[in-house]
């Protein structure tokens, strides 16, 4: 007695995977993927520096610093970062500080909130991302860093 060989039917599995690789295509360019970061620039010979520039620190005993402020919090608690960035960028959209490229563009509803992040080469990728994370929260956008020994 011979019995029929079994054949699978692949056409409702490729149909499927069709429409889930539609579902994709329409649904990745929503992600947010960019990650805005300024390069600073070498600064003139005798020059000043920008009064709107903040710099976040991390020092080797996980102490937060900003713009030379030492013991703002620490890596594990950046609460107070967050507030005091927070607070900043506050005064600045109620001063309306623009960034220092906003007269050439037409949307001047952009004030300045570029943070640069700067941190010894022995920190551990974690701790940065997490002052990363701390910074995105208090609102800066773009974030630079600036990996280097502290002096």
């Amino acid at each position: 007695m011979s019995y029929p060989k079994p054949d699978i039917n692949v056409t409702p599995l490729i149909d499927v995977l069709l429409v889930l690789l539609i579902i994709f295509m329409v649904i990745s360019p929503g992600k947010p993927t960019d990650f805005k970061a300024r390069i600073p620039q070498e600064p003139k010979a005798g020059g000043k520096t920008n009064p709107q520039t903040l710099v976040v620190g991390l020092n080797h005993d996980s102490s937060l610093s900003l713009n030379r402020q030492d013991n703002i919090a620490t890596m594990d608690e950046p609460d107070k970062l967050i507030q005091a960035l927070a607070e900043i960028f506050r005064k600045r959209t109620e001063n309306r500080a623009y960034s220092q490229n906003a007269e050439f563009r037409n949307d001047l509803s952009e004030e300045e909130k570029t943070v640069f992040i700067k941190a010894p080469r022995s920190i551990g990728y974690g701790k940065v991302v997490k002052i990363i994370d701390a910074v995105k929260i208090a609102g800066a956008s773009p974030i630079s860093l600036q990996i280097n020994d502290l002096n």
